[in-house]
């Protein structure tokens, strides 16, 4: 940018530059080139003439902190008050720049957002922002004004943003709680992490509110920024919170054994509140279940169901849903039957059913959880019951199945749910079983390699059902073999070994070995449900 000609055409009078040449010249040198540097240089001029004196090219020989702090000296105390407290902020609105500046009244805020060194976004949930040049030098070089800030009034002014924060979170919760919650969320615990605040007050209800729909939106807050007065601190509850939230939310794009050591690491560093060591002894119970380690996920969901906090209904469904895996169907029916919306209900319900070959129950059960997620508001479990509904649909009924999967996608989008995706990836596959796809087995291959990246052993042998259902309907004994072979396999461990018996009792063979399966029905009538959905589907491919 030609900092000359842009200083000549800024601000005119008659045609004429209303700036001097010799005083553009200075402030062109000082710049170089920082476009903020010119337009806080611009205001400077401007507000020098207000006072009656005509602006000195000495007036603008300055740093770029220091043509900050000149800046301060033209604004009044409340302003610059506002200005400090607004510069812990990554954005703010009236209120929140006065509520963290401690005044009873918005006049000072509203006549500095007035002023060029604020931009504005009047779309964004917080219209306001300082830039972060502007909010550095205040921080690190503002030691030159008569009322510059100590360490403590930085540290009690982050302790009013704060709270502040809290107070809009609140105030817009539940209407518009999802965007209102995250961007407090990430502004809270940036201030609560980079200003050492121990007391995490509403963060901690924060933390739950953001995990309990399963969206999981990038919380993380930026590197932290200098804080007068602090060194290198050491690790704060803070940021044992945001790297709690940062490994729950990431385990999306992480193998699940990297969320069960980070998980492990924030609970052994002793930093975070008995409620919030409530959310990674959960989170790590599931880790541990998605990554076959059956034993301790039942240990940790036990604990958090012991505790009987915010997390034990939930921790509830996790012992209903272990029951599920170690094929003990009655059992885990009957936890089913102690669990609410609150603990997806209905959802596991559906899944206890449709192994039973009871597709109608189960899908019914899904469209139920379905709705009850739509009652509430809650468009992450209205994604997972949807996908379940799906695949249900695609065992059953390939030519709804479809329009099924394609409703579950697009619930799925604006989502962030690794694992449920590739569910409906498995859906699709069951959709098609039996057909002539040549693709089905490229598809399969990829899917086997995305589910062992992501961490989650517990689909393979979902995944190897659907490809014996293929191979049933089509009867193809070689595939057949191959595939109850894998499952064998995947299900050593007696983790899912009902998949086993379910394939064959889908080809209409005998078990090589007494099922460790206790069936909600008489195992001949398991098999004949499985057996009866292959000739079906046999009967719609001729």
């Amino acid at each position: 940018m030609d900092c000359d000609s842009y200083l000549a055409r800024r601000l005119t009078h008659d045609g004429q530059p209303l700036i001097p040449e010799d005083v553009r010249a200075v402030i062109t040198a000082r710049s170089h080139g920082l476009p903020l540097h010119l337009d806080l240089a611009v205001a400077r001029f401007l507000e020098i003439r207000r006072t009656g004196r005509t602006p000195q090219a000495a007036d603008f020989d300055h740093t770029f902190p220091a043509l900050v702090a000149r800046t301060l000296s033209d604004l009044t105390t409340d302003e610059r008050h506002v200005l400090r407290s607004a510069s812990l902020l990554d954005a703010f609105d009236l209120d929140l720049a006065t509520q963290a500046a401690g005044l009873p009244h918005q006049a000072a805020a509203r006549r500095l957002v007035e002023r060029p060194m604020i931009s504005e976004d009047p779309y964004a949930i917080w219209p306001y922002h300082l830039h972060g040049a502007i909010r550095a030098a205040l921080r690190t070089d503002d030691t030159h004004a008569a009322d510059r800030w100590t360490p403590a009034d930085w540290h009690q002014a982050a302790e009013r943003a704060l709270a502040a924060l809290g107070g809009q979170w609140r105030t817009h919760s539940p209407a518009a709680s999802r965007a209102w919650l995250v961007a407090c969320l990430r502004q809270g615990l940036r201030l609560a992490r980079d200003h050492h605040l121990d007391n995490l007050s509403w963060l901690t209800d924060a933390a739950y509110a953001y995990v309990d729909d399963s969206v999981w939106e990038p919380i993380a807050p930026p590197t932290p920024a200098p804080v007068p007065g602090d060194g290198q601190g050491e690790d704060t509850p803070a940021d044992a919170l945001a790297e709690l939230l940062t490994a729950i939310s990431r385990r999306q794009h992480e193998h699940r054994a990297h969320t069960a050591r980070r998980l492990t690491a924030v609970l052994d560093s002793g930093l975070l509140s008995e409620e919030l060591a409530e959310l990674a002894w959960y989170y790590r119970a599931k880790a541990d279940k998605d990554l076959g380690r059956t034993a301790d996920s039942l240990n940790g969901m036990r604990h958090v169901a012991a505790e009987g906090g915010r997390l034990a209904a939930q921790a509830q469904r996790g012992i209903a849903n272990l029951a599920r895996i170690h094929g003990d169907f009655p059992a885990a029916l009957a936890a089913a039957s102690t669990l609410t919306w609150k603990s997806r209900r209905h959802r596991v319900r559906g899944d206890i059913l449709w192994p039973q070959g009871d597709f109608t129950a189960a899908a019914q059960a899904l469209r139920d959880g379905r709705a009850e997620a739509e009652q509430h508001s809650a468009p992450g479990e209205r994604a997972i019951a949807q996908t379940r509904l799906a695949l249900v649909t695609a065992f059953t009924d390939p030519g709804r199945a479809d329009e099924e999967i394609a409703l579950a996608r697009q619930y799925l989008e604006p989502l962030d749910q690794r694992a449920t995706v590739l569910l409906a990836h498995v859906a699709a596959l069951v959709a098609v079983a039996g057909t002539n796809d040549s693709g089905i087995a490229d598809r399969v291959t990829v899917l086997r390699t995305q589910i062992d990246v992501a961490g989650l052993p517990w689909l393979i042998p979902l995944l190897e059902t659907a490809l014996a259902f293929h191979h049933a309907v089509r009867d193809e004994p070689d595939g057949l073999t191959a595939a109850i072979a894998r499952l064998r396999e995947a299900t050593a461990n007696g983790d899912f070994a009902y998949y086993l018996d379910i394939a064959h009792f889908m080809a209409g063979l005998p078990l090589t070995a007494p099922s460790t399966t206790r069936w909600l029905d008489s195992e001949n009538t398991v098999r004949s449900r499985w057996r009866t959905l292959v000739t079906t589907r046999q009967n719609l491919a001729r």
